[in-house]
Formats: structure tokens, C-alpha cells, sequence
């Protein structure tokens, strides 16, 4: 992606297939390390990945196109924030977490305020890391609940082995390891996505037909008044 942040080249041209079905990737590389500064110079700083990536969105070739950032505020992530539609915020199941989630939810207000892109809402919080063995994974769900409330995903990822093994395996985990935790957690939260986020259809509305009436009846006729013969 370094090349296209810059104006070199096509974010089309660098798309590859997996071997999963109907799902492409743009994998990244090692020069992007040091495409925060080069980015960072450049005109239109914040919309030079909103400007790569349109013409694959004005292509409508798919459904959703998943942004994944960094774990810093840096340029790369400002950049994704400002040509996606949603985000998606994950958060670990502990307290330095929430420090960045209230930062995260801010900078998202800023982008939104500050015209760089009006539209940008956040689709919901995802728990991650959950270990049900401890109390304090269960406080900061609560606590994130308790302010965020709908916001907040109903899935929750639990800390997994399988969830660990499976990029040293160069796989998703729902491909490593199917029948994990892990793996049964991210497709739950995946339909709960799509069904959040899915526009409500239009209401039909039944045809109304017309009942026939019964024909008038026809109005009586006047009777003459009677006159009383005079002698």
C-alpha cells in the first residue's frame, strides 16, 4: 500500500485471492514502516488512503472492505478513520484499555467535527481477551457496558490458545482451528455484525382493492298531493 498512499500505483492492482471464498486481500508490506512521514508531507495527508481506495468502492465489486490498523493514533490510522464508514473498536477485557478506548471514542469526534469525514459513526465495541476466570475481565465489560451500552457488541472473544497458534500457521483462526472458542466467538460476532449494520428493508405495503359497492337505489318519485273535489 505504500506506493498508492503516494499516488504510485493502484490498490486494485495489489489485491490478491485467499482461499476462502469471495474474500480478497491487499497485503502489507515493509516499506509502509515508514510511509507515516512520507504520507505526512503530502497534500490532502488525511484522505490519501480515501483517495486510493475509491475506485475500488466506486467498482462495487464488494460487499464490506475491512480496514485493519495499527494499534497507534499515528497517520495510517487518522488516514483509515477518515475513509471508512464505520469502525469497529476492539478492546481488551482490562483497565489500561479503557484509557484507550475513551482516547479512541475522542479522536473519532474530532475526525467527525473537524470535516475530515462528517459521516464516520462507530459500529460498536468489541470485548476481547475475556478470561471468564477472573473478576476483572468482568468488571470492564460491565463498566464498558454500564457508558457505552448498545454500543457494545453482545460478543465477546475469550482468551484462546487456538486464537494464538493460528497466524504462526499462516491461517484465520476459523480456518485453523473451526471448532475453538475462539473461532465459534469471531463467527457469532461476524453474523452480529452483518445484522447490525445491515440496512432494514422496505416495508410492504398490501394492495389495497377496491370493494364493490351495491348499486343505488333509484330515489322514489314524488306523489302529486291529493286535492279535495269542491262542490
Amino acid at each position: 500500500m505504500y506506493g498508492p498512499l503516494l499516488g504510485e500505483g493502484s490498490l486494485a492492482d495489489m489485491t490478491r485471492k485467499t482461499g476462502i471464498k469471495n474474500l480478497d486481500i491487499i497485503p502489507s508490506e515493509v516499506d509502509l514502516a515508514g510511509s507515516e512521514i512520507e504520507v505526512a508531507r503530502s497534500d490532502r495527508y488525511l484522505h490519501r488512503l480515501s483517495d486510493a481506495i475509491k475506485p475500488i468502492l466506486d467498482s462495487d465489486h464488494y460487499d464490506h472492505i475491512l480496514l485493519d490498523c495499527p494499534p497507534s493514533l499515528g497517520i495510517l490510522t487518522m488516514n483509515a478513520l477518515a475513509a471508512a464508514q464505520r469502525v469497529i473498536i476492539p478492546t481488551q477485557c482490562e483497565y489500561y484499555a479503557l484509557e484507550g478506548l475513551a482516547v479512541i471514542c475522542r479522536l473519532v469526534d474530532q475526525i467527525r467535527s473537524g470535516d475530515a469525514n462528517p459521516s464516520l459513526e462507530i459500529a460498536g465495541i468489541l470485548m476481547t481477551m475475556y478470561d471468564g476466570r477472573t473478576n476483572l475481565s468482568e468488571e470492564v465489560v460491565k463498566e464498558v457496558r454500564g457508558h457505552f451500552g448498545e454500543k457494545v457488541f453482545q460478543t465477546v472473544i475469550p482468551r484462546n490458545v487456538r486464537l494464538g497458534e493460528a497466524p504462526s500457521f499462516g491461517k484465520p483462526a476459523v480456518i485453523y482451528d473451526s471448532a475453538s472458542t475462539g473461532a465459534k466467538a469471531y463467527k457469532a460476532f461476524s453474523d452480529e455484525f452483518i445484522k447490525r449494520t445491515k440496512p432494514p428493508e422496505p416495508q410492504q405495503t398490501q394492495p389495497t382493492v377496491p370493494v364493490p359497492q351495491p348499486p343505488a337505489e333509484p330515489a322514489a318519485e314524488p306523489l302529486a298531493p291529493e286535492t279535495t273535489p269542491t262542490a
